[in-house]
């Protein structure tokens, strides 16, 4: 899955969606510590009130918020595990019967509470339904196209929720005209904050894959590796934040430990010229970069004195493995952080070439060329020629 087609499902959780249905939701209560369930209860979708139902999708959408490879993450199933989830999930589509499915999910929640017990008591949300997406856009001449041809797909969608218990708090009757405390003790249910989700199956090219699941975590680039292989049964993975930090060590290795600032820039700025072009021909997969790539990128970066082969013997002293690929899309930082004990600065990777380390008057400096003029507490500062 790319990010386009998670976008285009998250915004199908919304109220009377055209492209998706949810049938059925199921709430599976458990108890903190044991890992006991509950209760459960199932009912259809549209059955709820409005105001619940708008709570869930708002749920919904949080869970499938985040970047790919960093909260999100598209994960592989692991072949020939013995009651594997994916066996569970793709059964679970098949039943007609409301109760066989729910019997299905049973499953999944006793394989999530065996790995992992809770301080909090918490709720597991299951819903199953249907995701429709136009095969293409309708021509506005042939008028074909549109909702006359559309892909659609049965999926599964999990939701894990904490509890949190209500604050004692002073209330004022306004029939009675006094205060009263709140003897309000039902547990609440967090929505906003889930602790892990996925969605079964995942989505390439408008195509449902069944032989992978789209995971969320609790937060950016800490996974649940537990949940990932023993109740998901998936592979590993790697972070995005992993990606880039081995990316950057390879680097290291190649380059040396000193480099000129205009060679990171244009290193990165090379990368993200391969992300754009990727995105304007709008591939379905990420463009991925392996040694003989990142050889190309630090040649025409002006790094000197590189070959195919000292790129490929770092990938093999940092990894042990010279086949590996490192996806374009998480190499790039946002913004790179220079600290030091007089200023820390923020600055956009393709423009680093317009920073400086220098010597002067025998003192290290950093030089930032810059285009504009510089106000400090309302004045100009004056322009001191060197």
């Amino acid at each position: 899955m790319n990010k386009n087609d998670i976008a285009n499902i998250r915004k199908q959780f919304k109220l009377n969606s055209k492209y998706m249905q949810i049938r059925d939701i199921f709430n599976v209560y458990v108890k903190k510590e044991t890992g006991e369930i509950y209760t459960h209860v199932s009912q259809h979708f549209d059955m709820l009130e409005k105001e619940a139902q708008e709570l869930f999708l708002a749920n919904f959408k949080k869970v499938l918020t985040g970047q790919l490879d960093t909260k999100l993450f598209e994960l592989k199933f692991t072949p020939d595990v013995e009651n594997s989830t994916q066996s569970i999930l793709y059964e679970g589509l098949q039943f007609e019967f409301l109760d066989d499915w729910k019997e299905s999910m049973l499953q999944i929640v006793e394989k999530m509470f065996k790995v992992s017990v809770y301080e909090f008591d918490t709720v597991v949300t299951f819903i199953r339904g249907e995701y429709q997406k136009p095969a293409r856009k309708r021509d506005p001449e042939s008028e074909e196209g549109g909702d006359d041809e559309v892909y659609t797909s049965q999926f599964v969608f999990c939701s894990l929720n904490k509890t949190d218990q209500p604050k004692k708090s002073l209330t004022f009757d306004y029939i009675e005209r006094e205060f009263k405390p709140n003897t309000n003790l039902d547990p609440i249910i967090n929505l906003t904050a889930p602790l892990a989700g996925f969605m079964f199956p995942a989505f390439s090219e408008n195509a449902a894959d069944v032989n992978h699941i789209l995971y969320s975590a609790a937060k950016s680039n800490q996974p649940d590796y537990r949940f990932i292989e023993d109740v998901l049964n998936c592979e590993e993975i790697i972070t995005a934040e992993e990606d880039k930090a081995t990316f950057e060590i390879i680097l290291q290795k190649v380059i040396g430990d000193e480099v000129d600032t205009e060679i990171i820039s244009n290193v990165y700025e090379e990368i993200d010229k391969i992300v754009m072009v990727s995105e304007e021909s709008e591939e379905a997969e990420e463009p991925r970069l392996d040694y003989k790539d990142v050889e190309r990128i630090l040649t025409v970066s002006g790094v000197e004195n590189i070959d195919t082969e000292k790129v490929e013997f770092a990938f093999k002293d940092i990894i042990d493995d010279e086949t590996r690929e490192f996806k374009a899309t998480n190499l790039v930082p946002k913004k790179i952080k220079i600290n030091t004990h007089v200023a820390d600065l923020s600055i956009n990777p393709k423009e680093m070439k317009k920073v400086k380390y220098i010597m002067f008057n025998g003192k290290k400096c950093l030089l930032l060329e810059i285009d504009e003029d510089v106000l400090l507490e309302g004045f100009k500062l004056e322009t001191v020629e060197l």
